[in-house]
């Protein structure tokens, strides 16, 4: 099986990953346009540059190494290269076709059929990102989306944490043997009010000082419905109320986390209070700095 890959970089099919590097190097200088002026030593230097793509990512290599010169129709790499140059079509996106998404051929494509009836089957999938408000991963729901050409709405499951992948069936690249999927990367809009620890959110709240002071009652919406906190006397700020199975949906054990509502004392401007309560207030009040 002919592997020309090999020849384009000048060692042989058993050569180590350190001996390609130094070979493309050293090949590199030799046909760089900056350096050598000859007609065609730009197009041997993106040769040069494809094949170490190839050469050095295990992946490709294995691929190559399993197909050899018919993955490019059973032609030679350098006839391959240059008859793809006269033909006016990117020999990157070409070679992206062949061996998929990864490396650094930029982005994946369809299956890509070649002469002789060789077909190679590259990855159908595709992957993206898609942010989504705050609400929507703590709850779920439908967020719709436009990707290739196509338009469509999702279900995201309550719980989804940032960072976690979904996997939509049959909205990948076409193929010859059917369709792949579309892999989507979530990432969480940060709220104003919430935050989030794993299954736990919490929510700070404002509250008044007179109820803060003597206790009461305060009606606060969650994302869920409306909660009536009981506040006790002498509520200390940033002091937490716990109302249980209130936060996050674990989506894998079906638990739900808990809400922890913070209290923020709201002080009232001194210009809204009569004389006789700012004197008595500051008669009556205590000192921090007073000993005693």
């Amino acid at each position: 099986m002919s592997k020309s890959l090999y020849a384009t970089l000048g060692v042989s099919e058993n050569a180590s990953a350190d001996e390609i590097k130094k070979s493309y190097r050293k090949l590199a200088r030799k046909y760089h346009p900056d350096i050598n002026k000859e007609k065609e030593a730009e197009e041997k230097f993106k040769e040069i540059n494809a094949a170490y793509e190839i050469l050095s990512d295990e992946k490709k290599r294995a691929q190559y190494d399993q197909f050899g010169d018919n993955i490019f129709g059973g032609q030679n790499f350098s006839d391959f290269a240059r008859n793809q140059g006269s033909e006016g079509i990117n020999l990157d996106d070409i070679l992206s076709q062949i061996f998929g998404s990864s490396g650094g051929f930029g982005s994946g494509a369809n299956s890509f059929g070649f002469g002789g009836g060789f077909g190679f089957e590259t990855d159908l999938n595709i992957q993206a990102n898609l942010t989504i408000p705050f609400s929507t991963a703590v709850l779920g729901g439908k967020q719709h989306i436009n990707i290739q050409n196509d338009s469509f709405d999702i279900k995201i499951p309550a719980g989804i944490a940032n960072n976690e992948t979904i996997r939509i069936k049959g909205k990948g690249k076409n193929g010859r043997n059917g369709r792949g999927d579309l892999l989507l990367k979530i990432f969480i809009s940060e709220d104003d009010q919430y935050k989030r620890e794993n299954d736990n959110l919490t929510k700070t709240f404002d509250l008044p000082l007179k109820t803060a002071l003597f206790g009461g009652k305060i009606t606060i919406p969650t994302l869920y419905k409306e909660v009536i906190l009981k506040i006790p006397a002498n509520t200390k700020n940033s002091q937490r109320f716990r109302i249980k199975e209130l936060g996050v949906k674990n989506r894998k054990s079906g638990h739900m986390g808990d809400l922890f509502l913070k209290a923020n004392i709201v002080l009232p401007h001194t210009d809204s209070l009569s004389d006789e309560l700012k004197k008595n207030l500051q008669e009556y009040l205590p000192d921090e700095n007073t000993k005693g």
